[in-house]
């Protein structure tokens, strides 16, 4: 009776990893950003470089709580967290939604980007460490369908979130802007209730737990290690700087992948009005978001089958090519299913490193290392956009000139991981005893 009993309170892990994915979804609206970009520089009068600030505070912030919530996530407990951040989200759209009719940047930065950013930070980390617990026999299949949500909230974004709100509200940012965080805060308190740890000793049905390898410790076995070891190892560095650069390559194209598919469009028709080329933009943003999410899903799968560092060399290697590319691509066409390709390969990053850190570190260092990993997001959230956003201020009449030196910087920094990558391998890190 008391085996039934037990069984019966613990709860389906497919509904657990659902919740996750929807928390993943609310989140993932911030990656609509760059369907604010020009509207906001036109309606307030801000440059490239104001309005980009806010999007890689966010980031930053996101990467910088996430590492926090990860090391006091058996603290508090997923539930907590999670609900934690699903509050500071949505309030950070509310205070955005005051510094948009105060006409504030200040405030904007502090509310979206900093209180809103950690609320996506402790969000973020939250799911996917608590759902890995649930599937160890599953790892990339199914951390990669939890953040596939996150990749797929800019579609939900830009084509049914923010088309219908600025219809509601006659186009009025501040009250759109309300709207939402009523709307997250009352989503994602209730997806974040149901998250939960699986009870002590849980194993799937039919799992049989790799068997530990005699003389050395594991990370992540009952053996005691330090996450501090674990971060400090030269196989976290090397790791942290390859999730950093694709990262970096391809978050600069999500920043401004709207305002540049503008610039071609316009430049190859000039009669174009500006709500065309905002239509075309906010089709891409939704387009590229599903490869976002589909890429994260994918990948991660393909990581179960290849190995977690062939997959990275794969997508490095490949993104290079689609960004040499990119910097003579005149065709907008042609610029969109590029773009949609180093999204694919954006979102594979995400993942593929929660399983490759799973792998590499063990599931009982899953949610140190993981969220500490996710620093490279915050770095990788200021470095691309920034440099972006400052090439393009620098050429504010030369499209072509910007693109060119833009794709160049994405290329650069895929070319040094890709050739970090070689130093890398998919064995466990483990210390003698």
């Amino acid at each position: 009776m008391m085996a039934t009993a037990s069984a019966a309170a613990t709860p389906n892990r497919w509904f657990i990893a659902l919740m996750g994915t929807c928390l993943q979804l609310c989140l993932g609206t911030v990656y609509a950003w760059s369907t604010f970009q020009k509207p906001l520089m036109t309606a307030y009068g801000w440059n490239n470089t104001q309005v980009s600030w806010v999007f890689s505070t966010a980031i930053c912030f996101l990467g910088l709580a996430a590492a926090w919530g990860g090391s006091n996530l058996a603290k508090y407990g997923p539930r907590k967290l999670a609900m934690t951040g699903g509050a500071l989200f949505g309030l950070g759209y509310l205070i955005g939604a005051l510094a948009l009719h105060w006409k504030c940047l200040p405030l904007l930065y502090a509310g979206y980007g900093v209180i809103g950013g950690i609320g996506l930070g402790l969000g973020y980390v939250t799911p996917v460490a608590t759902v890995a617990k649930w599937f160890p026999d599953r790892k990339g299949l199914v951390t990669g369908m939890v953040v596939m949500g996150f990749g797929l909230g800019a579609a939900l974004m830009s084509l049914v979130l923010w088309p219908t709100l600025m219809s509601w509200t006659g186009g009025n940012f501040p009250a759109a802007f309300a709207c939402l965080g009523v709307a997250f805060l009352v989503v994602t308190l209730t997806v974040a209730w149901c998250l939960r740890n699986p009870p002590a000793g849980y194993s799937p049905p039919g799992y049989t737990p790799p068997a530990p390898v005699a003389g050395v410790s594991a990370a992540g076995s009952e053996d005691p290690l330090s996450g501090r070891r674990c971060i400090l190892s030269g196989r976290f560095a090397m790791m942290w700087i390859v999730f950093f650069c694709n990262i970096a390559a391809g978050i600069a194209i999500i920043n401004f992948q709207s305002p540049l598919l503008q610039d071609l469009w316009s430049n190859l028709d000039a009669s174009l009005s500006p709500e065309t080329l905002a239509a075309y933009g906010a089709i891409l943003v939704a387009v590229s978001s599903l490869f976002n999410g589909a890429g994260r899903f994918f990948w991660g799968s393909v990581s179960d089958k290849i190995g977690r560092v062939q997959t990275f060399r794969i997508m490095l290697a490949t993104q290079i090519i689609a960004f040499v590319i990119l910097m003579t691509a005149g065709n907008p066409w042609v610029f969109g299913v590029l773009v949609c390709y180093v999204l694919l390969c954006y979102g594979g990053g995400f993942g593929t490193m929660p399983s490759f850190v799973l792998d590499v570190f063990g599931a009982r260092m899953m949610a140190v290392v993981y969220g500490v990993i996710l620093t490279a997001w915050s770095a990788a959230g200021i470095a691309g956009p920034q440099i972006v956003a400052l090439i393009k201020d620098a050429f504010p009449k030369d499209t072509q000139a910007a693109a060119w030196y833009s794709f160049a910087m994405g290329a650069a920094f895929l070319a040094l991981g890709l050739v970090l990558s070689v130093f890398l391998s998919n064995k466990r890190f483990m210390v003698a005893k």
